[in-house]
């Protein structure tokens, strides 16, 4: 029996909270929090008495230290999942601190306010010494890592589709397929098509800001970054067919790194149609990719924010969304003394992740990693104290249950290259 704290109430947050109650041998009771409590009443509607998972839902704000530290100790969870956005990371790691317990998120932390004087010391420091400029970073975090081994709980970091899936395949190809890893493309395509001229498939906010930011990769131990958008690679998705894809920085670069040391050049391509791009391209030229607040009519408002609210909202868009997703690693190594090449990647079809859960794929292919992230923590299967990301751990039950609940993977063993 375990329980688990979901705060978040978006298009991912409700792919976890269905995947969780297909999985009620796990997770047996859950608890839904998010700043907006109807959102949270609305998705434990749709799953009472279909589930034997007790689900109960909460209002918090994730911000509110001790308004967060009151919810968790009054609902004595086994882990909390961290659903929400990025900005809060760190708040809710400080929260499970305090009240020992287990902590996840799906994607690093940045920080909403990138003015701040006191944070923007600290990156550009960061920036010089580590040679890439993108806001979020996994160093915020991993600055925890001595607090939680001592402490003798577990933060797992980034357990999403990328990151976190791509970083399991990555351990997978690790310890089944290479002696040595010499370079590993990291490849996300989505082929759906949602009928707007302009929306995104996850928090427009946070998408925005990730994909108008300077390129980046790894290479020969140091970073190499390139203007945003500047590298154009074309390949043929297996399900989907030719797409443009472009290489952007991208956090799981940044642990691979680290944590396969051998590995020659890591790269990160995501496809964009040239109507997002020109789109994206117009907003930011008129400034409403700014983070930097300004004033309207008496009042402050932040201009991607604002862009945000006139956007389609991403959960929203599972109804009109067709096509399929492709997102996988390339591989080039050494196995017994010879050169090898592999490729591992899953391909997940929008109407089918609709049908199932009521969500587009993109909530789905993050939503479910996230589930299974949860459950290898609550079972035991991944434990170990301290702050860490998905390739730290043993990746054979991850991969099987990736199979089992939606996410089944596929393999090739003379793909086609990058370049």
């Amino acid at each position: 029996m375990s329980r688990a704290l979901i705060i978040g109430a978006g298009g991912v947050a409700g792919v976890v909270v269905h995947k969780c109650c297909q999985n009620s041998d796990v997770f047996t009771e859950i608890c839904i929090a998010s700043r907006t409590k109807s959102r949270c009443d609305a998705l434990a509607d749709q799953l009472r008495g279909k589930t034997k998972t007790v689900i109960t839902t909460a209002q918090v704000d994730a911000m509110d230290f001790d308004a967060l530290c009151a919810l968790i100790r009054s609902y004595n969870p086994d882990l909390v999942m961290n659903i929400a956005l990025p900005y809060q990371d760190l708040a809710i790691m400080d929260a499970c601190l305090a009240c020992g317990v287990n902590y996840m998120d799906t994607a690093n932390y940045e920080p909403e306010d990138t003015d701040d004087p006191e944070w923007r010391a600290i990156y550009e420091k960061r920036c010089k010494e580590e040679g890439f400029s993108a806001y979020f970073d996994y160093s915020w975090q991993w600055a925890y890592m001595d607090k939680f081994k001592e402490a003798g709980l577990t933060a797992l970091l980034g357990s999403g589709f990328d990151p976190g899936v791509t970083q399991v395949f990555c351990a997978y190809a690790k310890k089944h397929q290479f002696d040595t890893i010499d370079t590993i493309d990291i490849l996300d395509c989505n082929g759906g098509d949602h009928g707007y001229p302009f929306a995104t498939n996850f928090n427009p906010e946070i998408n925005l800001r990730e994909v108008s930011a300077p390129g980046s990769y790894w290479e020969n131990g140091h970073w190499v970054e390139i203007p945003a958008m500047s590298i154009k690679r074309e390949y043929n998705f297996k399900d989907v067919g030719q797409k443009d894809m472009y290489l952007l920085h991208h956090e799981e670069i940044e642990s691979l790194a680290k944590n396969i040391p051998e590995v020659s050049r890591i790269r990160f391509f995501m496809t964009f149609g040239q109507s997002y791009l020109t789109h994206m391209k117009c907003l930011e030229n008129v400034g409403m990719l700014s983070t930097t607040p300004i004033m309207f009519e008496g009042k402050e408002i932040v201009p991607i924010q604002f862009l945000k609210a006139l956007l389609p909202d991403p959960a929203t868009l599972g109804p009109r969304t067709v096509g399929k997703t492709n997102i996988g690693c390339i591989f080039t190594g050494k196995k017994d003394g010879k050169e090898k090449t592999y490729y591992v990647y899953n391909v997940c079809d929008h109407q089918e992740c609709y049908h199932e859960v009521g969500s587009q794929a993109i909530s789905y292919t993050t939503g479910v990693p996230a589930m299974i992230g949860a459950s290898m923590l609550l079972t035991g299967k991944w434990n170990k104290p301290g702050v860490y990301t998905a390739e730290e751990f043993d990746p054979d039950p991850f991969m099987e249950e990736l199979n089992k609940w939606g996410l089944p993977w596929q393999e090739d063993f003379n793909p086609v290259l990058v370049d």
